[in-house]
């Protein structure tokens, strides 16, 4: 039901059935990785996205996930992405660096091949940072990635 009168509104769909999703996970930082995936996976289940429509493919860091990420849009066998790593903060100006990479070259694939991900790339100043949100982001990801294929399904039916 619209919100406005004579207005078109497409609600929020976290209907997962049907939906085939790849997960890419880093794994630098592999506690709090598996930690996100977890989380993630769990989270794709409870919205009905069957085991056997996930796909998960790792890889050593958060600059190698947007590689895999455009592999796998491409291949035309995913309805949306998810992007799963943490980049804590160190001494040297590195974090800066691959953060912001990761999640620029991110973007331009979704951009790119019009395939929804979801960034689920903690940037934290600790371990602890990490860890305490690691739950909560990679069921959010899980979300994001299922309402983003339903509603860009919506858009182009």
């Amino acid at each position: 039901m619209s919100r406005f009168e004579n207005i078109t509104e497409i609600d929020p769909n976290l209907k997962g059935n049907g939906l085939k999703v790849g997960v890419v996970m880093a794994r630098f930082n592999l506690d709090v990785c598996e930690g996100l995936l977890s989380a993630c996976t769990t989270e794709l289940k409870k919205l009905d996205v069957a085991a056997e429509d996930i796909t998960i493919a790792t890889v050593p860091g958060a600059l190698e996930i947007p590689l895999v990420l455009q592999t796998m849009a491409q291949g035309g066998d995913f309805d949306a992405l998810v992007a799963l790593g943490a980049v804590i903060r160190g001494e040297t100006y590195h974090f800066e660096v691959v953060s912001n990479d990761a999640c620029r070259a991110i973007m331009e694939v979704q951009l790119h091949t019009g395939i929804p991900i979801a960034n689920g790339i903690l940037t934290c100043e600790d371990d602890d940072q990490a860890l305490a949100r690691m739950q909560t982001k990679g069921a959010d990801c899980a979300q994001a990635a299922v309402e983003m294929a339903n509603l860009l399904r919506a858009l182009t039916a």
